[in-house]
């Protein structure tokens, strides 16, 4: 069983945390991956709760520490760019005392430096068929290969879930907001600032992890039913600049600066719900098979945890029966997630701007209140309790099989 072979879809992280935790198991594991190169940059991104331990037993917690953002204040501001109320990064978002925050190009990178060595990786190039009777793939470039398992791994539009289990629109739930994220410069020189302006159906988020450096901004705005065409970056840009040009404060130097950023992000805010996780011989793992969405901000932590738990019963069973156990293991986590992420999305963009000014209010007295401790615990527990959902089975490695 040690040697199947297995063949995952992706190398963002789900799918180089499954390949660690596979040679782990004593797999023989190759990586495909459509992008050229690994995907550097991307936006910061949290690690918490069950998915701290995974990092931890991966022996890449100290690595990981080293490069978090810490991020210091987090502050709403008006059309004139007063700052109406600060508050700690840690408090408004949600953070624990172990939670980490770090870039997604930091901890991707972590996981291939990981796992090149011993992992075959593939970049340029996907998977356009499986059979499921012999396993055999087919590749839009080379040849055709044969594996046990294959894995999807390849994110929200995943090709695997499509060639195995249908159409998108059978299980991706658009919840109504776009979102657009990019690089741009550090014009307000942000030295681990984060500053949130706010309109009506409109959020614009923009921070920086250290003076000197680049900022990331965010747009998220309301859209219910609107479609566009994934792959018009031009026509995705004409939307976003419709819906934020002249709202105020620099949303129009941004709009500008987004525009020419190499790593223009636009995306609705969708989940994926599935009935089943495995299909034959193939399964998903992290967005493919339970994006959350963003405003959830789990689904990194359900990426590393689904990685474990996937590759941990594929070790202890042949496919049917593992692709089986990982989903009852992982379901009940999921579907929390999948709350908190509806949840957290209302709370993210404002329906008027009396709710902005509410919002703002509130973050401004919240560290003066009597009794405030209770009350930012009351705020994070669902957070927490999301983070926390699951009891992580111990998994036999190979390595214990020749103690």
């Amino acid at each position: 069983m040690t040697n199947r072979r297995v063949l995952i879809v992706g190398a963002s992280i789900a799918g180089p945390a499954l390949a660690w935790w596979l040679r782990h198991h004593g797999f023989t594991v190759t990586v495909v991956e459509r992008a050229s190169a690994l995907r550097p940059g991307g936006y910061k991104i949290d690690i918490r709760g069950a998915a701290i331990d995974v990092v931890e037993q991966m022996g890449l917690k100290e690595q990981l520490e080293g490069l978090e953002t810490d991020m210091q204040v987090m502050s709403f501001v008006n059309k004139a760019g007063k700052r109406l109320a600060s508050v700690p990064a840690d408090l408004f978002m949600g953070r624990g005392e172990a939670d980490l925050e770090v870039m997604r190009g930091d901890l991707s990178r972590i996981l291939y430096d990981a796992t090149r060595a011993d992992v075959e990786y593939i970049f340029g190039d996907t998977v356009v068929g499986v059979d499921q009777a012999d396993g055999t793939v087919t590749f839009k470039n080379g040849e055709p290969r044969t594996f046990d398992v294959v894995v999807g791994a390849d994110g929200l539009h995943s090709v695997v879930r499509e060639l195995t289990f249908g159409a998108e629109q059978e299980f991706v739930n658009d919840l109504g907001h776009l979102v657009s994220i990019g690089t741009v410069p550090n014009h307000l020189g942000l030295d681990r600032q984060e500053l949130i302006y706010s309109a009506p159906g409109r959020t614009l988020n923009l921070y920086s992890t250290g003076k000197g450096h680049d900022a990331k901004a965010l747009f998220l705005f309301t859209a219910p039913g609107l479609t566009y065409d994934r792959h018009d970056v031009q026509a995705q840009q004409r939307i976003l600049d419709e819906a934020f040009r002249g709202a105020g404060w620099e949303t129009d130097l941004l709009l500008d600066e987004i525009a020419r950023a190499d790593d223009f992000y636009f995306d609705t805010v969708s989940q994926v719900g599935l009935k089943r996780y495995g299909e034959g011989r193939v399964s998903l793992v992290g967005d493919a098979a339970y994006c959350p969405s963003f405003a959830s901000g789990q689904g990194t932590s359900l990426a590393l945890v689904g990685a474990y738990v996937l590759a941990g019963e594929l070790a202890k069973a042949d496919h049917p029966e593992a692709f089986a156990a990982y989903e009852r293991t992982m379901r009940p986590f999921v579907e929390r997630n999948l709350q908190l992420g509806r949840d957290n999305l209302g709370r993210m963009v404002s329906k008027s701007a009396f709710q902005s000014w509410i919002g703002a209010a509130l973050m401004r007295v919240l560290p003066k209140l009597p009794g405030k401790d209770s009350m930012i615990e009351k705020m994070t527990k669902p957070i927490h309790d999301a983070a926390r959902a699951i009891d992580l089975p111990q998994y036999r490695t190979a390595a214990d099989d020749h103690l």
